[in-house]
């Protein structure tokens, strides 16, 4: 069964009328499997809340969406639905991103790495459907920025994704690593390597991104080698 069929069968059996918060609360502290449909839908239905903030509700979701999942053209009914019942819910994005944080948070501890990642890889994909019409605008940059807070994501990490995604931001490439400006060469090494670790697919699935979309691990591993490199070059010189 696929992604979409499962995503689809999820709303058919759960939603009964109450939106999406519905499917999230069922989905709390589920089995990577099951993680998988709510990692989808959550990527959905905060890209259809976002296609609010800019004011482009009209772009086409589907297109968008490809930035980082793989919808065969059969299933592309199934994503449109997600996108469909996001935009026309009355809850704000803030509410769908509260749902989402503790759908991977689900003891309410403080985040072990493997919940902290997945929201990162989350945040990820909602950066390529804001990049996908050519432009960042300032209310999408207010709408992820808020996501990433309500999400326990610090600062820097929201300026490592920004700088990853925008052109222009500002890139450094010891925030890349999350190691401080001082730290030694090993210590770089050593954080590029985890970092490329973390970044696996086989990571990525174990913690609940779809196998529909390990491509979100593309341009991160170009940012994290293009940081070490630099790195490198710096110590060199």
């Amino acid at each position: 069964m696929s992604l979409w069929t499962r995503i689809s069968d999820a709303l058919a059996a759960l939603t009964k009328g109450q939106g999406l918060t519905a499917v999230f609360d069922h989905l709390r502290g589920a089995p990577p499997a099951e993680r998988s449909v709510g990692f989808a839908i959550a990527v959905i239905a905060l890209g259809a809340k976002m296609a609010k903030a800019d004011g482009t509700v009209t772009r086409d979701e589907v297109t968008a969406f490809r930035r980082v999942f793989t919808i065969p053209p059969e299933e592309e009914l199934n994503a449109a639905r997600v996108f469909n019942l996001a935009r026309e819910d009355v809850a704000g994005f803030d509410a769908y991103a509260r749902k989402v944080a503790r759908m991977f948070n689900h003891k309410g501890q403080q985040l072990c790495a493997d919940d902290r990642n997945v929201l990162i890889d989350l945040l990820e994909g909602l950066f390529l459907i804001a990049m996908a019409d050519g432009g960042y605008h300032p209310q999408e940059d207010a709408f992820l920025a808020e996501v990433a807070r309500i999400f326990g994501l610090d600062d820097r990490c929201f300026r490592v994704m920004r700088a990853r995604f925008v052109e222009g931001a500002p890139r450094d490439p010891f925030d890349v690593l999350g190691i401080p400006p001082d730290a030694s060469l090993a210590q770089a090494r050593k954080a590029w390597r985890e970092a490329v670790k973390e970044s696996h697919p086989d990571a990525m699935i174990a913690r609940g991104v779809p196998a529909e979309a390990v491509k979100l691990a593309e341009r991160r591993l170009i940012s994290i080698n293009a940081a070490w490199a630099e790195l490198q070059g710096r110590k060199a010189a």
